[in-house]
Formats: structure tokens, sequence, C-alpha cells
């Protein structure tokens, strides 16, 4: 049975956010609210937990095409092979915000994505999702939450979201009401930005 924890955006709780993170390092799923819609994730470092989420979405681990969740741009030297000046700009100029950036990986990369020649970037504006991030270490991998066919409250009300992934995930926070909207994916693995997916960030800061 999992738990549903109230995380206030405003001043996140350290405690309860210890809370999260000690189920995340012990293989825990997590669902959390971002800038957009909330998100599944669990530890990066944590193969069982990766497998948990596969099984969860009807995936093979090594097709998942999920985002690394990261607390600011320090990261990205962990997962992403240098990236060049104007990639740099861009990056800083949309995050943290409602954007997934697809940009070349490099070969430190956990084992479960080595084949993977890019990775999904995410620093969301969502003060739960940093914080949780920053106590952890290390970035989340995640997943939304949404689907084309779904009701939508189910996505977007934590209460509902609790009722109906009780059973499959450790811990629900309620950290308000969620959007609807998913990031907007740009892809600057080749230089140039190229729009994936229109979603909530504006396309017109590229």
């Amino acid at each position: 049975m999992s738990e549903f924890i109230k995380i206030y955006p405003e001043n996140p709780n350290p405690k309860e956010i210890k809370k999260v993170v000690q189920v995340l390092k012990k293989g825990g799923l997590v669902i959390y609210p971002t800038d957009t819609v909330y998100g599944l994730g669990c530890d990066i470092t944590n193969t069982k937990a990766l497998e948990k989420i596969a099984r969860i979405k009807g995936i093979k681990l090594d097709k998942a095409n999920w985002s690394f969740i990261c607390a600011d741009l320090s990261n990205l030297s962990d997962y992403v092979r240098q990236i060049d000046t104007p990639t740099f700009k861009i990056l800083k100029r949309a995050l943290p915000g409602p954007y997934t950036f697809i940009l070349p990986g490099n070969n430190k990369l956990p084992k479960e994505f080595k084949k993977k020649k890019t990775v999904g970037i995410r620093v969301p504006d969502n003060s739960i999702a940093k914080a949780i991030v920053e106590a952890l270490g290390n970035p989340i991998v995640s997943t939304s939450i949404r689907d084309d066919d779904e009701v939508l409250e189910y996505t977007t009300d934590p209460e509902l979201i609790f009722e109906k992934w009780q059973n499959l995930v450790d811990i629900v926070i309620d950290g308000g009401y969620g959007d609807n909207t998913a990031s907007t994916v740009i892809d600057l693995s080749e230089g140039e930005p190229v729009v994936i997916r229109e979603g909530k960030g504006p396309i017109d800061i590229f």
C-alpha cells in the first residue's frame, strides 16, 4: 500500500522530502509534481526500480524513452556529451521550465541506457521536484502518468492519482493540482533545435 504525502510547493518540508528520497534509494517508485503533468519516477541508479517502471508502462527497458529529471544544468556532463556554446545558451534560456531537451548521450550513462545515442533532459520549474533531486544527489528517471485516452482528472487531481496508482507505487505526492499539458520536446542532438512535440513550453524562444 502506498503512502499519500502532502508537500507544499511554496516551502517543501525537508522531513517529507527526506522520506521520499529514502524510498527512492531503496528502489521505490514515486509519483510527484512537475511544472507540467505529474510524473512517475525512480532513482536513475536503481536497476530494479527502472525495470518496475518498464513493466508498468508495458515496454522493454532498453526501448524506454524516459526523461532524466535534473535539479539544474550541473548534472549535464554526467550523461551528455560535450555541448557547444549555442546549445548551452538555449538550455540556459529555457530551463528551468516545461521543456524536455534531447541531447547526445555520453559513455557514462547507466548501463540500462548504454545503447542510447540520445537522452531527454528535464529541469522542471517545480520546487518539490527540484528538492527531491537535490536531496537524492542524482537525477530521477521519469515518465508521464498521462495516457491520451485517460479521464483528465486522473492525471491532474492528486487524490484521484492516488486512487488509481496506490497499488503500483510507493508514494504519491500531493503537490497541488497538476497541469494536463506535457512538456515541449526539442531535439538539440544535431545542433539546430528541432521541435518534436509542442507542449506547454512556448517554441518562439528558439
